[in-house]
């Protein structure tokens, strides 16, 4: 082989070399870029990239494949006490979201994203937990602030922090085992089985 087509063979596998590198840090980028729901898939998708070199079709199908995988999952439907259906749907690991719907209507809805969240919907009291259960009872409330029974045994001191901003501390036989904070937004939790809904107006109500 003559120096010439030796160097231009040398260039070619420089050339590839160098956009093989490109394409890696541009997945690279795009990935640092991505939201925490897709990093998963975009992370897989920047390894076939880097690996693959050139084959960038191969690693967009995989990634596309990845993203179906990863996708919402669909809803079931639970009836509530006052007529209405949740409409539950799993968004990912300790994620759920519900809509509660009437005649079609989506009347409010709650996201439970790394912990139990809650709502009081007109008397109507919904938990949705970190593992996508619902729970729902009608009545059994009071008005904060204020000190009150809870079901289970349970104390609730319910203290006003600010505008539509209410503290409530869960009080067992050994002192304070939680606390749940409505600013602006009404929550919930679990304890011990025990279902309890604080709202941003100061109203708690719990059930069994």
């Amino acid at each position: 082989m003559s120096s010439s087509a030796t160097a231009r063979t040398a260039r070619r596998r420089t050339l590839r070399v160098a956009a093989a590198a490109l394409i890696a840090t541009a997945g690279l980028s795009l990935t640092a870029c991505s939201g925490s729901d897709s990093t998963g898939t975009k992370a897989a998708a920047t390894s076939q990239a880097a690996t693959s070199g050139t084959d960038m079709g191969m690693a967009a199908a995989e990634s596309k494949a990845g993203a179906a995988a990863k996708g919402t999952s669909p809803a079931r439907t639970q009836p509530l006490p006052d007529g209405s259906k949740a409409q539950i749907t799993k968004l990912g690991e300790q994620h759920y979201r519900v809509k509660i719907v009437n005649r079609g209507a989506v009347l409010a809805t709650l996201e439970a994203n790394g912990k139990d969240t809650g709502l009081d919907a007109n008397g109507m009291y919904v938990v949705l937990t970190i593992d996508g259960q619902v729970h729902a009872w009608m009545g059994g409330e009071d008005q904060g602030p204020g000190t009150f029974k809870l079901a289970g045994g349970w104390t609730a001191k319910v203290t006003k922090v600010g505008e539509l901003h209410y503290r409530a501390q869960i009080i067992g036989h050994d002192g304070v085992v939680g606390t749940l904070d409505a600013n602006q937004h009404d929550t919930g939790g679990v304890a011990n089985g025990v279902y309890i809904v604080l709202s941003a107006g100061g109203v708690i109500s719990s059930h069994l």
